[in-house]
């Protein structure tokens, strides 16, 4: 076996994230040195064989690396196997998922440019567009997920691009692409949907019509919490003008990280079903939990997207968040009782891991802040790993048992 299709637009398996993919696309085996894997090309510099070979670089007529800053062999196999996982022509790697939404952004919008935000979006995306793009003269307009009409109004005529994210952090809200989308084109702008949590193994947007696609390519992708990158995936001309980008902000993703980031999207698709099964396990366990106030997943019926979710998504992602029937303390003696997973920040990984957003995300709110973003004293974030199902749910109901 040479190669399976690079971009994923001519395999068999073109209209889902499969393991045939995950193992094989953007690499040809054998390659190096007869290797399988894909070695890590550790290199800074590349040198070209006389002068001649200089001059037909320059002049384009010979492709090939000459600085690392603008690429490497393993990195472009990562990149080459996470757009065939995504249905894109192509993708960037960087060096965290906000390089990718940064240098994205910097790249579309120019001063006296405006972008419409969907305000349940990541954060620091916020706070990027809030206080840089402020300071280069773009203008933003943030408005409330899931509000179309909003959306389609706050468009003006220097708009150029729409970014949301979807499903969103921590309360899981779930934008409906295909009207996203119809308000983009209506308009003539761009569209660009974080799409982190979903993974290409629940929810692939450029099938409706997105034109970019961003991932923290820490979160399920690495699956492994050992490496921080992020990827950006889309038409090649997009793709390529955003390379030019970052080959001057100097976003890259070194060749270790690509290649930790290769070998933990072979097993992409196996960890992303078994942890969207125990997710929806957890889910409506905790919805008929008597110590549970309100449960937060796209899966259940009683979340107020979930038919959205249901129309546009193969599974519901491995994340769920709650608010307990308790104050503070008692949130926080809740966790602490949990005796499988560990208490972080982030997500996405074989080892499950729990958060109080409240404490650890959004600490430096003040209460009323922090309240009027749905951030409360008693929410907690549970991502679910690879662990036992059951061991999981046993885990969680020996805490709620002892609030």
């Amino acid at each position: 076996m040479d190669q399976v299709d690079t971009t994923g637009s001519g395999s068999d398996s073109s209209d889902s994230c499969d393991s045939t993919l995950a193992v094989h696309a953007g690499e040809t085996h054998g390659e190096w040195r007869h290797a399988l894997t894909v070695p890590i090309a550790q290199t800074s510099t590349y040198v070209f064989e006389d002068s001649e070979a200089v001059n037909d670089f320059v002049s384009g007529t010979r492709t090939q690396i000459d600085y690392g800053r603008y690429g490497n062999p393993t990195q472009h196999a990562a990149e080459r196997k996470l757009a065939a996982l995504e249905g894109a022509e192509a993708g960037l790697l960087f060096a965290s998922g906000m390089a990718a939404v940064t240098t994205t952004l910097l790249g579309m919008l120019s001063s006296g440019h405006h972008a419409v935000i969907a305000d349940d979006c990541y954060r620091k995306t916020a706070q990027f567009c809030q206080m840089v793009l402020k300071k280069f003269g773009v203008e933003t307009t943030f408005v409330r997920a899931g509000d179309y009409e909003g959306m389609a109004a706050a468009v003006k005529a220097n708009t150029r691009v729409i970014v949301a994210e979807s499903p969103t952090n921590p309360h899981l809200n779930v934008m409906d692409l295909e009207r996203v989308v119809a308000i983009a084109r209506e308009k003539q702008l761009k569209v660009v949907i974080d799409s982190t949590f979903a993974t290409p193994f629940n929810q692939r947007p450029l099938e409706f019509g997105v034109d970019l696609v961003i991932h923290s390519a820490t979160k399920y992708l690495g699956g492994h919490n050992d490496l921080i990158a992020g990827a950006v995936l889309g038409p090649a001309p997009l793709v390529s003008a955003i390379a030019d980008y970052r080959g001057v902000l100097g976003g890259i993703v070194d060749p270790h990280c690509a290649y930790l980031l290769i070998r933990g999207l072979k097993t992409f698709p196996l960890r992303m079903a078994q942890q969207n099964r125990t997710a929806l396990a957890l889910a409506q366990f905790l919805e008929g939990h008597p110590k549970v106030q309100r449960v937060y997943y796209p899966g259940l019926e009683s979340h107020p997207h979930h038919k959205v979710a249901a129309r546009q998504m193969k599974g519901f992602g491995g994340l769920v968040s709650f608010d307990l029937d308790g104050d503070r303390d008692q949130t926080l003696g809740f966790l602490d009782r949990l005796q499988i997973p560990v208490i972080g920040a982030s997500l996405g990984g074989v080892e499950s891991i729990v958060s109080h957003p409240a404490s650890i995300s959004y600490y430096e709110l003040s209460p009323e802040d922090r309240e009027a973003v749905g951030i409360t004293d008693n929410l907690v974030r549970y991502a679910v790993g690879v662990e036992e199902t059951d061991h999981l749910l046993n885990d969680l109901k020996q805490s709620l048992d002892q609030m």
